[in-house]
């Protein structure tokens, strides 16, 4: 019996050491990309970016206001395309896609959607939003040692972080999502991490394995102030 409580004794201090070890990755993140204070004041930003793709620029303005609106607007050959999320639902517009009206978001899309409305970051008070964290131990990303951080929401979805142990730095996050009724991995790599107004540090290069080449951002707005009719969903 004794034998049986040490056990249960260190496996009940393994499990709380490794909690707090997961808490301290994540203190050290947030501290590296600006802090706790800095990230609460982020209640809206716009980004303009471009992909380059098949010798073209494509240029994308992204408009988000915190846990409430997300647009991305798309010029390719100059056909004007959207996608528009809302905690009322989302939509997409494409018509260099064949697009000629905007159609509903699946209900895939839209759960990934919504989660994507949280601007301030989901590891940023992740317990107060219902979410919680596993520490996976270590990994090396193309040469880079970094912490295994699992993200698992409360609608049970779940992300893993890669984050750089020196800079502390997100450097990879793998999502599981939807594809063709298949569920799928969607790795997205961040890179040339850059100071912004408030002091925010944002990721200036985005490489997602669902887009032909990076997201590159060329400039940075924080907390503009951004028109609710630029979420309206117009043809």
């Amino acid at each position: 019996m004794k034998s049986i409580l040490s056990v249960l004794a260190a496996v009940a201090v393994s499990v709380s050491a490794l909690a707090q070890t997961a808490d301290e990755v994540i203190d050290k993140h947030i501290e590296a990309i600006g802090g706790k204070d800095n990230w609460r004041k982020v209640t809206s930003m716009k980004m303009e970016a471009t992909v380059s793709t098949q010798g073209m620029d494509i240029p994308i303005a992204i408009y988000q206001v915190h846990n409430k609106a997300m647009k991305q607007e798309i010029n390719v050959m100059n056909m004007v395309g959207y996608v528009i999320m809302t905690t009322e639902g989302g939509w997409n517009f494409l018509p260099f896609m064949g697009q000629t009206a905007p159609e509903p978001m699946t209900a895939d899309d839209l759960e990934v959607g919504k989660e994507n409305l949280d601007i301030q970051g989901e590891l940023l008070d992740y317990k107060a939003k219902g979410h919680s964290v596993e520490l996976l131990g270590k990994e090396d990303v193309d040469g880079t040692e970094c912490y295994k951080l699992k993200l698992t929401r409360k609608s049970g979805r779940a992300t893993t972080y890669m984050i750089d142990t020196k800079t502390n730095y997100i450097v990879r996050s793998i999502s599981k999502v939807k594809a063709n009724g298949q569920e799928v991995d969607q790795t997205q790599n961040y890179s040339n991490y850059q100071k912004q107004a408030f002091g925010i540090v944002l990721p200036l290069s985005m490489e997602n394995s669902g887009l032909p080449a990076p997201l590159v951002v060329g400039k940075v707005e924080v907390n503009p102030t951004i028109d609710k009719s630029v979420f309206e969903v117009k043809k």
